[in-house]
């Protein structure tokens, strides 16, 4: 017969055990993975320590490679077109200027055996010439007005230009007699020792400035030819 009070007994023994196998079963979970209880609150970052204050250090401006120097005489020269004092031997009076045209130098007679020496342009071929002039006419920042028989030649040319340091003609100028060469400076130094010109005498701007204060109006000035080809005449003095 059934009996009620047993049943009772029963089940309140099942669910006792299944309360304390949830229980047993909830603590082993807690011990694998805690329950965050206030999970809208975030742990703080670690604390950071001050960074020590760099001493002030005033502005200083970013550096840029600067463009070539326009000084067109910058161009490094070889020794023996460099302007030097050398032996000398000569008959001519002292002021005298000879163009060695063979070997592209100009002498500046300095007398007792010696000269100055300067490294020029020479005429290319067919355009050298010789003899004896002088210096007629003397300019600083000449203008170019190039003569008829050169725009004949090459008629791009402009028919006139202003002195300035795009001029062909450089820093100074000294006109021979009454002929259509100069002694004169170049925009183009590295044309010196080379022959190139259509018959004038060319020398650095920094040469030709120096040439220019030693030489008068009434300077004599011979031009050797071409043909008359000479050794290279003594050594460098100083």
């Amino acid at each position: 017969m059934f009996n009620l009070d047993t049943f009772k007994t029963f089940s309140r023994a099942v669910a006792f055990s299944a309360v304390a196998v949830s229980a047993i079963a909830f603590a082993g979970a807690a011990k694998a993975a805690p329950v965050q209880l206030f999970p809208f609150f975030q742990p703080l970052p670690p604390f950071a320590a001050p960074q020590p204050i760099q001493p002030y250090q005033p502005y200083q401006a970013p550096t840029y490679q600067t463009e070539p120097s326009e000084d067109q005489d910058a161009v490094e020269m070889p020794a023996r077109f460099r302007r030097q004092t050398v032996s000398y031997a000569t008959r001519e009076a002292p002021g005298t200027i000879i163009i060695d045209t063979p070997n592209t130098y100009l002498y500046y007679v300095l007398g007792n055996g010696q000269a100055l020496r300067y490294g020029i342009g020479v005429g290319r071929d067919g355009f050298t010439w010789s003899g004896t002039q002088s210096v007629t006419r003397k300019a600083e920042w000449p203008a170019w007005t190039p003569p008829p028989e050169m725009i004949a030649r090459q008629p791009y040319l402009p028919r006139h230009m202003a002195g300035g340091p795009g001029n062909p003609l450089g820093a100074r100028a000294m006109y021979l007699g009454g002929t259509i060469y100069r002694i004169h400076g170049t925009n183009a130094p590295d044309t010196i020792g080379k022959r190139v010109s259509s018959g004038c005498i060319r020398l650095t701007n920094d040469d030709v400035s120096d040439l220019y204060s030693r030489v008068n109006v009434g300077t004599k000035v011979i031009v050797l030819p071409m043909t008359e080809r000479r050794a290279e005449l003594g050594t460098a003095t100083r």
